[in-house]
């Protein structure tokens, strides 16, 4: 587990394109705009949330290949807020406990950033997303929005402590 790398362009690309086609509505993006992208412009977002305490992107490793990645972004308007996103592991990874190690990852930059309380959304209705939330201590707010990208759908926000 650590924190993204300038020169993790190219794998970062490749996990990024893989998490929008495994999971199309999770992630504010689509996979054809993902996948139209310049190679510079990733380069670009992976050198911001490689350092610094605005925005960070950390992922897991196995072999040479990233198998997950999850990103945390000071809240705007929230002091004291972080905002988990874009958390994605291959499905073939999922239940090995990598979850909780990249989350654990988003929590100490946000905790030493300053910022001691975690929010993040999750589609209603994606209950094993929800579990394994809850799992790491995340406790459903109550709150509902609409999704970002596709409005009849609803999302759930859930905090936890760093």
């Amino acid at each position: 587990m650590r924190r993204v790398r300038v020169t993790d362009a190219a794998r970062f690309r490749a996990i990024r394109l893989e998490m929008l086609a495994d999971s199309p509505l999770a992630f504010l993006e689509t996979l054809a705009d993902a996948a139209a992208r310049p190679h510079a412009e990733v380069a670009a977002r992976v050198a911001g949330m490689s350092s610094g305490h605005r925005s960070a992107a950390f992922i897991a490793e196995v072999d040479g290949r990233i198998v997950g990645h999850a990103g945390g972004q000071a809240a705007y308007g929230q002091p004291g807020v972080s905002v988990v996103f874009a958390v994605y592991l291959t499905p073939s990874w999922r239940g090995s406990g990598l979850l909780a190690a990249l989350i654990d990852e988003v929590a100490a930059w946000s905790s030493a950033a300053g910022r001691r309380e975690l929010l993040l959304e999750v589609v209603v209705g994606n209950d094993r997303a929800v579990r394994a939330y809850e799992r790491l201590g995340f406790v459903d707010t109550g709150v509902r929005v609409a999704h970002p990208i596709v409005p009849a759908l609803r999302e759930l926000q859930m905090r936890r402590t760093t």
